[in-house]
Parts: C-alpha cells; structure tokens; sequence
C-alpha cells in the first residue's frame, strides 16, 4: 500500500504545471525548428523516447538534458524556462 502511494505521488509531481509548461515550450520549438523527436534525440544525444516523455510532462528532466536539448534546438535555455 505505502508504494502505491509513493508512485502515485511521483506520477502527481512528474504532471505539475511546471513541467507542462517545460515539456510544452521544448515541443512548440521542436516544431519551430521543423524536427521530430527522433531528430532532436540525436542531436541531444538523448532518446527519443525520452524527449517524448519530456514533453508529455511523464518524465522530470535535469539541468544538463535541458540545456542540450536547448542547444540542439539552438535556443536559450531561459528561453525554454521562461514561462515555468
């Protein structure tokens, strides 16, 4: 029961606004930039998978991914922040 309600909690912040916010900003200059997420991986050196996750706001990001995603979308990292 306690781990039930852990990974609930977990799954509740991983959605906040905040990272709908984040996720929703790296997919609008995803498409800005007129590349899919499988492009973007690459050029991050991330998975896309991952990426996807990312802007679906299922996945916490770190410091380190966002600033590669930002420089692979050739953006500044507080301009992929600046809404959150």
């Amino acid at each position: 029961m306690v781990a039930t309600s852990i990974g609930y909690a977990a799954i509740v912040a991983k959605r906040s606004p905040n990272h709908k916010s984040l996720g929703q900003a790296i997919r609008n200059y995803r498409k800005k930039a007129k590349i899919t997420q499988e492009r973007l991986g690459e050029l991050a050196d991330l998975n896309p998978k991952y990426i996807g996750e990312v802007e679906r706001a299922e996945k916490t990001i770190s410091v380190e991914a966002l600033a590669r995603i930002a420089a692979a979308l050739k953006v500044r990292l507080r301009d992929l922040v600046h809404d959150v």
